[in-house]
């Protein structure tokens, strides 16, 4: 039976409405909406499939992990409610739900931690080859450039002739096809040319541990001829190196040789015993296989910084006569 003042909704049925009844308290009233009110009632909310589907969803809501089993729900519509419009619960819940939830469903996952730390690592490595490779290019752009600078300078341009420690003539073609790292001194120095000797030595040794690599000629020039003969100069080089060969001649032969290298050299004066110092660069020059000067050495250099720059120059090293 319809009366006058209803207005039903579309495809509904009028459904009348259960008011629930309050619980009495024990002390026989009956609380109040602003109480701990409980109701219990026969409505359609409190009974049925609609009931259990909500107190499903109620348990649902408690754990996270089943947010997803909530969405393959289809829409719950209950008839009869305010206003006569359905109440989708399902679309109610969902919307609740927080962007950590929403996230999860029916996004596409990336790629795992397996796989974004190997990217990375192939990344990191392409870098860094060709973080080397434009060092390695920049070094040899480097040296390039120093040695057409020290060529011009016409350094070692010249020839020499002088004799070993042998009594044999030596000049400058004879040691054409060697690497030849060559020391200007006398055999009178107390302290310095030692030294320097030995560093250049040690160098020998070093390159003649590496089988890969081409041998070293070591050289002594004496700078004081008046006092350095062939058998002076012997004696001297035997307790440094086998291979080390001391190169001696007259005044005029040794101003040549040094002339043609820049270097300086000056006597003091001599003593009541007819001993001098003589003054002179301390420097270190290597030839490559050329004959031509390649690069030099200070005293501040160490047996180790030198060896690393001669086999820098063996590696990047194109012979300009063949």
């Amino acid at each position: 039976m319809r009366t006058s003042g209803e207005r039903l909704h579309p495809g509904c049925e009028r459904v009348a409405p259960t008011i629930p009844e309050p619980v009495r308290s024990p002390r026989g009233g009956a609380q109040g909406a602003g109480g701990c009110a409980a109701f219990r009632g026969t409505g359609p909310l409190t009974r049925g499939p609609a009931a259990r589907s909500i107190r499903s969803m109620l348990l649902l809501t408690r754990s996270p992990t089943a947010w997803h089993r909530l969405s393959h729900l289809k829409p719950l519509v209950l008839p009869g409610t305010l206003g006569g419009r359905a109440l989708h619960l399902r679309s109610w819940f969902l919307s609740r739900q927080g962007p950590a939830e929403t996230g999860r469903q029916g996004q596409p996952q990336g790629p795992g931690l397996r796989t974004r730390l190997l990217i990375t690592a192939l990344f990191g490595a392409g870098l860094g080859g060709a973080w080397l490779a434009l060092r390695a290019d920049k070094e040899r752009l480097q040296q390039q450039k120093r040695i057409e600078a020290l060529r011009q300078a016409a350094v070692g341009q010249g020839d020499f002739h002088l004799l070993d420690h042998k009594g044999q003539s030596r000049c400058k073609a004879d040691f054409r096809g060697q690497w030849v790292l060559m020391y200007f001194g006398f055999t009178h120095c107390p302290d310095i040319c030692p030294d320097e000797l030995e560093k250049l030595v040690q160098v020998v040794r070093q390159l003649e541990a590496e089988p890969g690599l081409p041998p070293v000629q070591p050289v002594f020039i004496t700078v004081d001829p008046e006092r350095d003969d062939v058998e002076a100069m012997a004696r001297y080089v035997q307790d440094f190196h086998p291979r080390l060969l001391g190169l001696t001649g007259s005044t005029e032969q040794i101003a040549q040789a040094t002339h043609s290298y820049r270097v300086y050299y000056s006597a003091g004066p001599k003593d009541e015993d007819q001993d001098y110092i003589v003054d002179h660069s301390i420097t270190i020059y290597l030839l490559n296989p050329d004959g031509l000067f390649t690069d030099y050495y200070g005293r501040s250099r160490s047996a180790e910084q030198i060896a690393d720059s001669v086999r820098r120059h063996m590696a990047t090293f194109r012979s300009v006569l063949s």
